[in-house]
């Protein structure tokens, strides 16, 4: 059905299911959907307990992001569902890091974003062990904000080497991370669900003054008044002005880590120079995109050239569909 097929393109069907349920309806492609969240739930907390242990016997800091407090603050279990689940860890211990998911029987995969290690167990077990928020390739104010995180952290009880944000800086974060998806592919309606419970969750209880005082150091101050209206209007009030359903239909067209579209069309005007200049950009890669997405040639600079030559058979084999997507936006 069309309502099963958005809201799996935005990791809502569980959500979803609860939802038809308490109305009396029970539809079989939600209840499995539904069964598949908790249980990856389930999995996830068995893994991370496991993870944490190894942290603390190896003394190092680290901090739970995201998805994995977030899901906290939904009702039910399996309702705020999660692809993989992102830690950040102190720099200085990497290569312990890579040991430690290692013997714990996951496997390896190559850093892809330039600020994690990406880690895969069998059947659906994915964890990002972040060593920095935000990559290279991300704006300065953001990366030069979050330069010295641990100064913002605060322990946590039960857990010696565990710490977490207070609750403004983690809104903070979140509409940070949010807004960095926002602005290139786009991001999809689980994070306008996310800021809704998260946001009700803590109602009366934030400092606001605190919280738009930071947002304007990042630059992203009006981005979340906007934000948090459109929320409020849709989950309580049940209506929305023209202006919103544009920016509604952003969140619902983008899909849950947006799209190649809106990457092109955000990254480019209609003039043929900025498209020059995007095609000139992807095809040589400044040496921040390399160094994140290519280490091994980024450590071998004189390598470079043949680079080009390795991204050219990825796009003529693997990446083709994504290739002939990027060059039909560009056409539009």
């Amino acid at each position: 059905s069309p309502l099963y097929t958005i809201t799996e393109r935005h990791m809502l069907s569980a959500i979803t299911s609860y939802a038809l349920e308490s109305c009396g309806i029970h539809d079989s492609r939600f209840i499995e959907a539904k069964a598949r969240s908790i249980r990856k739930s389930i999995i996830f907390d068995t893994e991370r307990d496991n993870i944490y242990k190894e942290l603390e016997t190896h003394k190092i800091w680290y901090m739970p992001l995201k998805g994995i407090v977030l899901k906290d603050y939904y009702p039910m279990i399996g309702m705020r569902e999660m692809c993989d689940n992102d830690i950040l860890y102190d720099e200085t211990y990497s290569s312990d890091i890579k040991k430690i998911m290692l013997s714990l029987g996951f496997q390896g995969t190559k850093t892809h974003t330039g600020h994690d290690m990406v880690f895969h167990k069998k059947p659906v077990c994915n964890f990002e062990m972040h060593y920095a928020l935000f990559s290279e390739s991300t704006d300065d104010s953001f990366r030069k904000y979050y330069s010295n995180v641990f100064s913002k952290l605060q322990s946590v009880d039960g857990n010696r080497y565990e710490y977490r944000f207070s609750d403004e800086d983690f809104y903070i974060y979140m509409t940070a991370h949010e807004y960095n998806h926002y602005r290139h592919g786009g991001t999809g309606l689980r994070s306008l669900v996310d800021a809704y419970v998260f946001l009700d969750h803590f109602s009366g209880k934030l400092d606001m003054g605190y919280i738009d005082r930071e947002l304007n150091k990042l630059g992203i101050k009006e981005y979340e008044h906007k934000r948090r209206k459109l929320v409020f209007d849709i989950f309580e009030k049940g209506r929305i002005d023209s202006e919103q359903k544009k920016l509604l239909d952003y969140y619902i067209f983008s899909g849950t880590y947006g799209n190649i579209e809106n990457m092109v069309k955000n990254s480019t005007d209609k003039s043929i120079m900025s498209k020059f200049i995007y095609i000139t950009k992807r095809v040589f890669l400044p040496l921040s995109s390399i160094k994140n997405a290519y280490p091994f040639f980024y450590e071998h600079k004189y390598l470079i050239p043949f680079l080009y030559i390795y991204r050219l058979a990825l796009a003529v084999t693997k990446s083709r569909k994504k290739v002939f997507s990027e060059i039909r936006a560009l056409k539009k």
